[in-house]
């Protein structure tokens, strides 16, 4: 059964099974077959997709239908380090009270900074390099086999497990392929939608007088922000060389360039989602600034503008000097708005919790 929604501003019902299905073979969108003979999908409960208001329209993959019970799946296994071989899980890296971002760069990624799981519905290209570009179901089955290397075999001797997927996708056989979609499930439903910024914007809620002039700054040529961390996304998910560096010491640093080979993407990074970033600790791709004070003083007077691919927006003639030059107060309103970004709901939301 294939079903394809796109709804604008309005609830989606996606995806209905009526009655237990035998699994001696899949027969929806499950990825698995092989398991044991006679084991039962179970009727289950469809998730209503709700677009956010002035969202784009997300697109739910038709071969992946939400439903509460996977959704609730998925995020038993984000929780749970049987999936890594270290003891880590999903969550050491993503921390609900961060944004499901974390405080320390990534050794598993040489010190790239940890991107946040925010409004990944919306996403195509992942990765500080767009190093995958696809679905969220492509990079939880990356997440699985490559960083985590996860042992199936000792996954599916896990009998809880064996049990679950037999109820909810129709087999007990199972794969990276068939783990990744719960995950991604989990992941697609993690939506920050109401922070004070939102508020303000559907007339529920109010700026202070800096935060709107921030707003100001940030939405226009003297700030230059909107141009790539776009409403209400707070991200293109595009690629940009933002003149953080004239020379790439690190590996890390060259960027995109490390998935394309193309010398012209040479420190070019997707751009990062600014939801919630008043709650990181660790800023640009390797965490080099610690603070949005840094973060702000850069693109304030510090950028390198004779980068060769360096991006346009850049290098306006208002910036030629190297930055914004804004003044002390402009910088602390600007900053002041970027602290409005902060969603309590999401970062409070019992849902995605443990």
């Amino acid at each position: 059964m294939k079903l394809r929604n796109k709804t604008y501003f309005i609830a989606v019902t996606v995806g209905l099974l009526s009655t237990a299905i035998s699994c001696k073979k899949p027969t929806d969108d499950s990825n698995g077959g092989g398991g044991t003979t006679g084991c039962q999908q179970v009727e289950m409960t469809p998730y209503t997709w709700v677009n956010p208001v002035r969202f784009p329209i997300a697109d739910i993959p038709a071969d992946n239908v939400m439903y509460v019970e996977r959704i609730n799946l998925g995020k038993k296994l984000f929780y749970d380090a049987r999936l890594s071989n270290n003891g880590e899980s999903c969550e050491t890296c993503h921390k609900q009270s961060m944004g499901f971002s974390a405080s320390d760069v990534s050794t598993f990624d040489k010190g790239l900074q940890k991107m946040p799981l925010v409004n990944l519905a919306w996403y195509k290209n992942f990765m500080w390099s767009g190093r995958i570009v696809g679905t969220l179901e492509d990079v939880m089955y990356a997440e699985l086999t490559k960083r985590f290397s996860t042992d199936f075999t000792k996954i599916n001797a896990i009998q809880e497990y064996k049990d679950l997927f037999c109820k909810y996708y129709g087999t007990d056989n199972i794969t990276p392929e068939l783990m990744a979609k719960p995950l991604a499930q989990f992941m697609r439903v993690l939506v920050s939608k109401k922070n004070k910024y939102d508020l303000y914007l559907l007339g529920e809620g109010k700026l202070t007088y800096n935060e709107e002039e921030g707003s100001k700054i940030f939405f226009s040529e003297k700030g230059d922000c909107m141009h790539c961390h776009v409403q209400l996304l707070t991200t293109d998910n595009a690629f940009h060389n933002n003149g953080l560096d004239s020379l790439y010491a690190k590996d890390i640093d060259k960027g995109r360039f490390n998935a394309t080979g193309n010398p012209a993407d040479l420190g070019v990074f997707r751009t990062p989602n600014l939801r919630n970033v008043a709650l990181r600790t660790e800023f640009m791709h390797d965490g080099r600034f610690k603070t949005l004070e840094e973060v702000v003083n850069f693109y304030d007077h510090q950028v390198h503008i004779g980068v060769k691919n360096i991006d346009p927006v850049m290098v306006k003639p208002a910036k030629l000097n190297g930055g914004l030059h804004l003044t002390e107060i402009e910088k602390q309103q600007l900053i002041a708005f970027l602290k409005a970004l902060t969603d309590e709901e999401f970062i409070n939301n019992p849902e995605f919790k443990q």
